[in-house]
């Protein structure tokens, strides 16, 4: 017998036929938080009833300047949505159009212009306001205001920081190192400096076991953006939560910490799944457009499954990979590739540094003892089987094989939602 699953794939779904085992566990999905029937006024009623917080209203007046970060076009955050009502109250507040800055939080990625910014924010506010990528590498648009955990250097975007109004945006998720997206990450990595994210990115944070999907208490990275939040300061959020179709679940406004927190907690019994046992293999996705751009994003991916799947087992993940392998950074920090364990042990002597790097080692972590399929349309075989990925031509025909190598009884999953949903053993 076999079952037809849709996967997250591009902007498109990918149906593939898998057999029904007798070790199937079946198709695991994110529970279904309902979307909200009127998101846009509950984004404005949040704004006028916030989490542990005055009214964003009340924040803004007397301020003369604001800066509103907003998310790239990697993530599937509603800014059309959340934009109007945030610039409204901003203006009715005092502030005048030329006072107010809208901010892409790009990391280290390239920025959003011309058409893809316009879909970005919409036309009329890309047309009536300000709206300015970050650029982590621009000297002159970076300031050191300190450092964190001893000696890691804090440089963050200057218009942010000369602003009197601080508003961070963005959408809430599981997230790979910080436990869960939102929050501090608008500004780590967000609006930071590469300088800085070679710090927080760096080999030792990333191979901390505690930098994992899911958790915050106890979690370095996440307590670290906590500090550089609080060190450059964040007047306001305004957070949200997606279904699986990127409807709006949940918004949650208001104090930087509490705000997230809330949206954090909701979130969780809905975006993790528990296992009683390892798995041998496990079929998942990148989450479809627009995370599954390249292999660098792709990372996400493996490492939402790979904690589950036992040493020796497989990790198939479809990812459409339309941008290819990702930044030259990334591509050099991969051309170090020689074997798993040989290029872990060169980054944590740092004998190379690259940015971008940090997605590379979540990868060759993971592919020690685990062997990492790639059903791809972006990149070929030859440069998949280069870094150590075996190319997946059909998923179908590959858990077939798998089920050949691990046996009939071998315990196994389907994750069609990738990224979006945590596995976790109890």
């Amino acid at each position: 017998m076999h079952t037809t699953v849709e996967l997250k794939y591009g902007a498109r779904r990918l149906s593939v036929d898998l057999p029904r085992s007798a070790g199937f566990l079946g198709v695991l999905t994110p529970g279904r938080q309902p979307p909200l029937d009127d998101a846009a006024a509950a984004v404005a009623d949040s704004l006028a009833q916030p989490i542990e917080s005055r009214p964003l209203a009340e924040i803004a007046a007397g301020c003369k300047t604001a800066c509103i970060v907003i998310s790239d076009n990697t993530r599937p955050v509603p800014n059309r949505l959340l934009l109007p009502p945030i610039l409204d109250t901003v203006r009715h507040a005092g502030l005048r159009e030329t006072d107010i800055t809208i901010l892409i939080a790009t990391g280290i990625h390239r920025p959003n212009e011309g058409d893809e910014l316009l879909r970005l924010v919409g036309p009329e506010i890309a047309a009536r306001y300000r709206v300015e990528n970050h650029f982590s590498r621009r000297a002159e648009d970076l300031e050191t205001v300190g450092t964190i955990m001893g000696s890691v250097p804090v440089l963050v975007n200057r218009r942010y920081l000369q602003s009197e109004l601080k508003i961070l945006t963005g959408f809430i998720e599981p997230h790979m190192w910080a436990g869960y997206s939102g929050g501090r990450k608008s500004i780590l990595p967000g609006i930071s400096s590469v300088k800085t994210l070679e710090y927080m990115h760096g080999p030792e944070m990333i191979a901390h076991p505690d930098v994992v999907y899911g958790k915050l208490e106890g979690n370095p990275f996440h307590e670290a953006g906590l500090q550089i939040m609080d060190t450059v300061g964040a007047d306001f959020i305004v957070n949200v939560t997606l279904d699986t179709e990127k409807r709006v679940t949940g918004v949650y406004s208001g104090h930087p910490v509490e705000a997230h927190l809330a949206g954090c907690r909701e979130l969780r019994p809905y975006s993790t799944v528990f296992v009683d046992q390892p798995l041998d293999f496990v079929v998942t996705t990148n989450g479809g457009a627009p995370l599954d751009v390249n292999l660098y994003q792709t990372s996400k991916g493996i490492a939402g499954v790979a904690p589950v799947v036992k040493p020796g087992g497989d990790i198939v993940v479809a990812s459409e990979c339309g941008e290819g392998l990702g930044s030259d950074e990334f591509v050099q920090a991969l051309n170090e590739f020689t074997s798993p364990d040989e290029w872990l042990a060169r980054a944590l002597r740092r004998e190379f540094s690259y940015p971008d790097q940090w997605c590379a080692q979540e990868i060759f972590k993971w592919m020690r003892e685990r062997t990492i399929h790639l059903y791809c349309d972006g990149i070929s075989a030859e440069w998949q089987r280069k870094y150590g990925l075996v190319p997946c031509a059909s998923v179908g025909d590959t858990v077939t094989s798998l089920l050949a190598k691990h046996g009939a009884d071998a315990r196994w999953a389907a994750v069609p939602d990738g990224p979006y949903l945590i596995l976790q053993a109890r």
